[in-house]
């Protein structure tokens, strides 16, 4: 009889000692979605600093003359020069 208590509790610990490691946190699986997590942000990070390059090249244009400041104002506020004519290309 004694024998098989034993035996369920050696069964039991090492139920119990799977379970952590396979599912508590700091297991495998936890370990796992971390690294996923960790890939994920290094990718947005890599994306975020491509988007700062350019930002920041399009800073230094606009400081070093006027050709980015007009080609920014003829892009988004539509402007031109006197003398110049606009076209207006619509696509069907």
């Amino acid at each position: 009889m004694t024998q098989r208590v034993v035996i369920a509790v050696l069964a039991v610990l090492l139920l119990g000692l799977q379970w952590r490691l396979w599912v508590a946190n700091g297991g495998i699986a936890h370990t796992h979605r971390l690294k996923n997590e960790v890939a994920e942000q290094r990718a947005e990070n890599e994306r975020l600093q491509a988007r700062n390059a350019t930002l920041d090249a399009e800073v230094q244009d606009l400081n070093a003359g006027t050709v980015a400041i007009e080609g920014r104002a003829r892009t988004t506020m539509g402007m031109i020069k006197e003398g110049e004519t606009f076209y207006l290309v619509v696509q069907k």
